[in-house]
């Protein structure tokens, strides 16, 4: 008792809730199920009628409410237990009748309530798709309704619905089935009928049913359908509709006039009858179609809307390829205009858009003079001194069309009224520069991309009213450019391009463009004199750096491949090797492309042959610094230049250590050139660390005399000053030339020469006995070789003799009398080796 008290409750609550909008249908659905299952569950052998009654009415309501939350297979179940206690139901009252006519009683109670399961039942049927099952369930309805005349109508409506239903799913045979049984229900008793105007509606749908089956197949069933709706209640939709069968089937005009006569006292608005004009012209009845779109303005003659019935007969004689009959009609409406008959705003707009359309056609064609023509009709609706951008956008196609009839004149007046209209459109300003280009006025084409050049910047001064593409501005200047090169135009081609390759979205037509831009500049440098060159030359270096900065940016382009990525980095950074290499008298510019060629080349795969350019662009790019340092510049810029110097040879360190593990380079002189450089660089830079890299150079077995020469030379060039190790690299020198199987007294001399120069610096008197003690060797050294060949340089020996001479003269000046004696007699030595001096000497 309990439970089942519990469960009326929530039943009660469940309706209270949702008359209050507190719980949704689903909800709903789902507590009506709980309460339902737990009144069936308290269900005794032998529940009273009252009970049997409430659990009829509780499953009805819980199966309904599983169907209209789309969850037919759920109601399913309630719909048999509302039947089987229907059934307990009726055997309980008649077990508790009083004769014939209570039974009588009886049986129409529950036949009331069966009528109601076998509907629910058949709308279940219908959404699970089981046709079969629905046409039982509603055919059980049907007979019933003898009994309950007052269910025809819900019966009608019911299979009217399903009708609906498979008409939305294409089921069309189930749908005219449904249709069909609407209808009939509908006629069984006038009195509980659904009314003409709902059976009229239920005879539209069963045609359009036909119609969208098979057009030729049912046409005949289609048009008995539509006629019967009509004679039922006649609607503007069923004369469309029976229009539309009757055009379907090839009805002859005749019939067709006919159908449009039954209709011509009904109702109808303007759209409506626009409608039916242009769906029979559209069928090919032009005769029919005109002479009915004739009669509509009689009908709507009061309407604002008339241009409505204009605009479609000019758009239909354009298509029927009536140009004449169209041009008349829109003169008509062009008289109109000024003698107030004007069309509404909305039509104008509508006439405007035909008017350029058909204009548009004849550009295509190539017939401008015939666009012309058209567009002109557009500006007669302008009045003069009107601003309007639909009107610049007018006079700007009128401008192109007179530039293709080569009447420039006419063009330019064109021009100037889209200036006067928008002067702050990108459009405008590519047809002023289309007209400079043709007159060939380089200044004012310039003067034209630079304007377009800044209106692509700023996409938000487009035109409002028309729909402009995010591109239009790249589009533009692309098109500026094609044109100025069609044309010979050089300079203005450039700075088009110079323009776009700011603008351009796409990587592809971006690359496409700097690489015409390079092309283009490179073909005017060639021809300029040293003087022009300069700025020119910066421009390409724009170019390249402009490359590169996007190349590095491409990689977030999904179209952009990375093989297409290595096709142009392969390009531009052979452009810029060449351009370093055509450029050498300019070291500046020389080592900027250089650096630009290296900079292009990370984005290539690290092959042999690219790491060798890399390698060469580096050591070019440091020799370059370096050299520009050695100039009369400032201590900073000194320091600058050196220290990108040293940069470079850091990172083309680290790529010929890559380099040298992909082949033999014995002979290859990177290594010493690296060697060279550094040590400049840091020796410039007064580097700490300079004598750590000099101690792995006094350990390596293979140093060339030359590079020790050449360090000892650097080591005491300005602003380096590195005497000790100057006079290292000189005496390792030395000691290698001594070691040569056949000494090059030449080369020994100079550099003995820069030692002893070194070691004893001229005008010292006070010198240490070791620093003469090491010197005198160097003298016994070089007149070893003197004695061995004839080939020593003689005024190398007349130096020599004569430094030793001086040096005795030093210590004899300081009281040094045996030194001096020594020092002397060894210049004496060199006298004897002379040549043609020794008279002179002796």
């Amino acid at each position: 008792i309990q439970v089942e008290e519990a469960a009326v409750s929530l039943w009660n609550w469940t309706v209270t809730k949702h008359t209050g909008a507190v719980i949704n249908d689903e909800q709903r659905a789902k507590l009506r199920f709980v309460a339902c299952r737990l009144i069936c569950l308290c269900e005794g052998s032998d529940p009273p009628e009252a009970t049997i009654r409430r659990q009829i009415l509780m499953s009805m309501k819980t199966a309904k409410g599983w169907i209209d939350i789309g969850k037919a297979d759920l109601a399913d179940g309630f719909i048999e237990n509302a039947m089987s206690s229907i059934e307990k139901l009726y055997a309980k009252l008649r077990k508790g009748s009083d004769g014939e006519a209570d039974i009588h009683v009886h049986r129409a109670d529950v036949e009331r309530s069966l009528f109601k399961v076998l509907s629910y039942q058949a709308e279940s049927a219908v959404a699970q798709g089981d046709f079969q099952k629905a046409v039982m369930c509603v055919q059980r309805c049907k007979d019933m309704l003898m009994k309950l005349p007052k269910e025809t109508c819900y019966l009608s409506i019911l299979c009217y619905n399903f009708g609906v239903e498979t008409y939305e799913w294409k089921r069309y045979e189930q749908s005219s089935f449904w249709l069909s049984q609407s209808y009939d229900i509908g006629k069984m008793d006038m009195k509980y009928s659904i009314g003409k105007e709902m059976q009229a509606k239920v005879l539209r749908l069963l045609a359009t049913t036909y119609f969208e089956w098979d057009g030729n197949l049912y046409l005949d069933k289609a048009l008995k359908a539509i006629n019967l709706a009509n004679q039922e209640n006649l609607h503007p939709a069923g004369f469309f509709l029976k229009v539309k069968i009757l055009l379907k089937s090839g009805a002859s005009d005749e019939d067709i006039n006919s159908a449009l006569a039954e209709f011509m006292h009904l109702e109808m608005s303007l759209d409506f009858c626009l409608n039916t004009a242009k769906l029979l012209l559209e069928h090919g009845r032009e005769s029919v179609g005109f002479d009915f779109l004739k009669s509509v303005p009689e009908r709507f003659e009061s309407s604002p809307d008339l241009g409505k019935i204009t605009l479609l007969h000019i758009e239909f004689l354009l298509q029927n390829k009536r140009e004449l009959l169209a041009k008349q009609k829109i003169e008509e409406v062009i008289i109109g205009h000024y003698t107030g008959k004007q069309l509404l705003p909305e039509a104008l707009n509508q006439l405007h858009i035909i008017l350029w359309d058909r204009a548009a056609k004849h550009y295509e064609e190539k017939s401008y003079s015939e666009a012309l023509h058209w567009y002109n009709y557009s500006v007669s609706f302008y009045t003069p001194g009107q601003i309007d951008q639909n009107l610049a956008k007018l006079q700007r196609n009128m401008a192109s069309c007179y530039l293709h009839l080569k009447q420039v004149e006419k063009a330019k007046e064109a021009v100037k009224e889209a200036e006067r209209c928008d002067p702050n459109s990108i459009f405008t300003k590519f047809s002023v520069y289309k007209i400079a280009v043709m007159e060939n006025d380089t200044d004012k084409a310039v003067e034209a991309v630079i304007e377009m050049g800044k209106l692509a910047e700023k996409p938000s001064q487009y035109e409002e009213n028309l729909r402009v593409d995010k591109n239009t501005g790249s589009s533009l200047l692309s098109l500026a450019a094609q044109i100025a090169l069609e044309n010979d135009q050089q300079i203005v081609a450039i700075k088009a391009l110079e323009y776009l390759s700011e603008h351009l979205q796409d990587c592809q037509q971006l690359f496409a463009a700097l690489k015409c831009l390079v092309r283009l500049m490179l073909s005017k440098v060639m021809a300029e004199n040293e003087e022009k060159r300069d700025e020119d030359i910066n421009s390409i270096l724009t170019y390249l750096n402009l490359a590169h900065k996007k190349l590095a940016e491409s990689f977030t382009d999904d179209k952009f491949t990375g093989d297409m990525r290595i096709l142009e980095a392969h390009w531009f950074r052979k452009v810029a090797w060449n351009l370093a290499v055509q450029f050498k008298d300019s070291p500046e510019k020389m080592r900027d492309f250089f650096v630009l060629s290296f900079k292009l080349s990370q984005f290539c795969p690290s092959d042999k042959a690219v790491l060798i350019a890399q390698k060469t662009c580096l050591l070019m790019a440091a020799a370059v610094d370096l050299e520009m340092g050695r100039q009369e510049v400032t201590p900073s810029e000194q320091t600058a230049l050196f220290s990108q110097a040293l940069q470079h040879l850091q990172t083309c360190k680290e790529i010929w250590k890559v380099l040298k593990l992909t082949g033999d380079f014995a002979k290859d002189p990177t290594d010493t050139l690296l060697l060279l450089y550094e040590f400049e660089a840091r020796s410039k830079l007064n580097d700490p660390t300079l004598h750590n890299l000099m101690e792995s150079v006094w350990e390596q077995p293979q140093i060339e005399i030359k590079t020790l020469e050449i360090i000892a030379s650097l080591a005491m060039e300005s602003p380096a000053r590195y005497p000790v190790l100057c006079k290292k690299a000189l005496k390792s020198a030395l000691n290698l030339h001594k070691k040569q199987t056949v000494i090059d007294a030449v080369k020994f001399s100079k550099c003995l020469h820069s030692l002893i120069n070194i070691s004893l610096p001229t005008g010292l008197t006070d010198l240490d006995t070791c620093v003469l003690q090491e010197v005198w060797d160097y003298f016994e050294d070089a007149l070893s070789v003197v004695s061995s060949t004839d080939a020593y340089p003689e005024m190398e020996i007349l130096w020599l003799m004569a430094r030793a001479w001086n040096t005795g003269i030093f210590q004899y000046t300081v009281g040094k009398y045996k030194e001096a004696e020594q020092w002397c007699a060894l210049g004496m030595r060199f006298l004897n080796h002379l040549g043609s001096l020794k008279k002179s000497y002796e």
